[in-house]
């Protein structure tokens, strides 16, 4: 059965600031900036409302949140970063966090990496993208929020972020959460990382 029809049976495994269990199933880690509609996103993929908490204030993701699709694959939503109006220190222990579990996670097979169409491309983002290249960490940017651009300037900021970011052809990918533009495209770069 393909992937993206298990999440039917999506189960949350639960809320992890270390310690993660060893699912034995391969592992997609989903990251952004606090502000990205990371949330939402996870919600389009899984045919949920409610599986990720969509909250109006940044940064309500504070822990590692790991989802079990079928027995297919886990989904890791990770803490934002660069936006959340929280102290320092929080945001320093989100980024030793991260870079623990990038670092260690061994049934990891991908990052999605969240940016904003309506942005020019994000130093941060740039840095967690060059990180995940550097660590051959298999990764996929994906351009959301693409509903709020007119087709033109949607064009013109995907070629700037793909320029910047220098990525190979097909990314980023044009993602809205509100229409469901580009669920399939990435669902299928999922079930390739996790084959």
């Amino acid at each position: 059965m393909a992937m993206r029809k298990q999440v039917g049976a999506l189960s949350f495994v639960g809320s992890f600031p270390r310690d993660w269990p060893d699912l034995d199933l391969p592992e997609v880690a989903f990251a952004g900036r606090s502000n990205v509609g990371k949330s939402s996103a996870l919600n389009t993929l899984l045919n949920s409302r409610k599986a990720a908490r969509v909250s109006g204030r940044p940064g309500r993701t504070q822990a590692i949140n790991l989802f079990k699709v079928g027995n297919a694959c886990i989904f890791a939503d990770l803490p934002g970063y660069g936006f959340a109006k929280v102290p320092a220190a929080v945001q320093s222990h989100w980024k030793t966090m991260i870079e623990s579990y990038l670092a260690e996670r061994e049934t990891l097979r991908m990052v999605i990496l969240l940016v904003d169409a309506r942005r020019k491309p994000q130093e941060m983002d740039g840095m967690l993208h060059y990180a995940l290249t550097e660590s051959d960490i298999p990764s996929l940017v994906v351009a959301t929020k693409v509903d709020k651009l007119k087709k033109q300037q949607l064009q013109r900021n995907l070629r700037a972020i793909a320029k910047e970011f220098n990525l190979p052809a097909g990314q980023p990918v044009p993602f809205s959460s509100h229409n469901g533009t580009g669920r399939d495209a990435v669902w299928t770069h999922i079930e390739t990382a996790c084959r």
